[in-house]
């Protein structure tokens, strides 16, 4: 079948280098894409919300199947444009409809809907420019540490955890009143902070059956030791040594199988990719967010680790065998390390040289997905802050981590940067 791949991150690098394995592909487009993905498929230079040209190049490559990489177009309603086209209708479009999609587009609205199928969530409240005033109050009496969350897309930067009343009502006013993240924080929802440790899982849907297809751990701060600035990730590991069998039966149990259901209670019109950001607090899982689709980095861990053919399951989401495949991994652990540009997550530099990529890529049991980088003549140069990620593969975790480090070490760009100690507290 062909294939259109929506996106340009390191997600879809690794999303383009797992389909192109499958024997059911047979051309594999991607929108836009990058230099990681050009060896790949064939890069198209249509944007992720350009929906009409998107349907039209669908239409004339005789697209079967569509992969959405990003939230936005998601959170836009492109399932829904192409489901409603009739040219378009018969195209399998891996993602959430619109309306589904709001479990990522809106705080509020997946908070409610955890509410309403009795899903672990932390307590919260949420409020507008309208109740600001209260907002102020309710943050003066909640207590410490607070979670603040604007409550639409901010680009994995909308989440403060702040330790102080006062640094709590600034990033209130700075959300609410100054429009920090424009019209995603116009509403904030204000979280009980959850002590633990934040893991992902992740599930393919066609909104009555799922199969698990991965879980991580990913590495937000940008310094080691988690100190630092918050990011989009500095690097993960898969799989994750405490989450054993009993942790993913209460997983299960208490949370995906009551999201699944909730989909077809509410009428949640859902076939694709359901990232569950889980709190593991001594033992007992609960959800902070979901996100409509893979994560990044994790993505990057999660796909070398799965032994299934990845367009067979997606094909199976379509064709109601979901329930019926067998899902398979590879032996060992696998961990992903980011390497950044210089200053980032504040302000960085572009369009700077990078070498040495196809070294890492022939080193030992590793891979290189790129995520922020771009072409500048026959050079890949950087484009983004997070620029590109290593994953490797070892027996044990910490033999992963250093065989990903191993490879890393082949490349360079004036700036670089990564954390050296990914997967820290899983000792050998």
């Amino acid at each position: 079948m062909n294939i259109l791949l929506i996106g340009s991150g390191g997600r879809e690098h690794a999303l383009a280098w797992k389909m192109a394995q499958s024997h059911h592909c047979d051309q594999l487009f991607i929108a836009p894409g990058n230099p990681g993905t050009a060896s790949i498929g064939t890069n198209i230079a249509i944007d992720i919300n350009d929906f009409e040209g998107l349907s039209q190049f669908a239409i004339e490559k005789a697209v079967d199947m569509i992969v959405v990489g990003p939230e936005e177009p998601l959170v836009n309603g492109i399932y829904d444009f192409f489901a409603q086209n009739e040219a378009t209708t018969h195209i399998n479009v891996i993602g959430p409809s619109k309306n589904a999609a709001q479990l990522e587009g809106s705080k509020a609205f997946s908070k409610h809907f955890m509410q309403r199928q009795g899903i672990p969530t932390a307590s919260y409240a949420e409020f507008t420019k309208d109740n600001y005033e209260e907002g102020k109050k309710y943050i003066s009496e909640h207590s410490l540490p607070i979670v603040l969350k604007a409550d639409g897309l901010a680009a994995g930067k909308g989440v403060i955890i702040a330790f102080s009343h006062q640094e709590a009502l600034q990033s209130f006013e700075e959300m609410i009143q100054n429009k920090q993240f424009g019209a995603a924080s116009s509403k904030v929802v204000i979280e009980q902070f959850l002590e633990g440790i934040e893991v992902s899982v992740f599930a393919l849907t066609d909104g009555k059956n799922y199969q698990i297809i991965g879980h991580a751990k990913d590495y937000k701060r940008i310094g080691e030791g988690d100190t630092g600035l918050n990011t989009g990730g500095m690097g993960c590991v898969s799989p994750v040594p405490f989450m054993d069998l009993p942790f993913m039966e209460k997983v299960e149990r208490n949370i995906i199988q009551p999201t699944i259901n909730g989909f077809q209670k509410e009428g949640l019109l859902y076939k694709g990719f359901v990232f569950f950001g889980l709190m593991n607090c001594g033992g007992e899982p609960y959800v902070i967010e979901y996100n409509c689709r893979l994560g990044d980095p994790e993505t990057e861990v999660i796909l070398p680790r799965l032994q299934t053919d990845l367009v067979s399951l997606l094909a199976a989401a379509d064709n109601g065998t979901l329930e019926d495949v067998n899902i398979e991994f590879n032996d060992g652990a696998f961990a992903t390390v980011m390497a950044v540009s210089g200053g980032y997550p504040g302000s960085y530099p572009k369009d700077i040289k990078i070498t040495g990529i196809e070294a890492a890529n022939t080193a030992t049991n590793s891979l290189v997905f790129q995520a922020g980088t771009g072409f500048q003549g026959e050079d890949i140069v950087t484009k983004g802050g997070r620029v590109l990620t290593v994953t490797a593969k070892g027996n044990q975790l910490q033999e992963a981590v250093q065989n990903a480090k191993n490879a890393l070490s082949q490349i360079q760009f004036e700036g670089m940067y990564f954390r050296k100690d990914i997967g820290y507290e899983f000792p050998a």
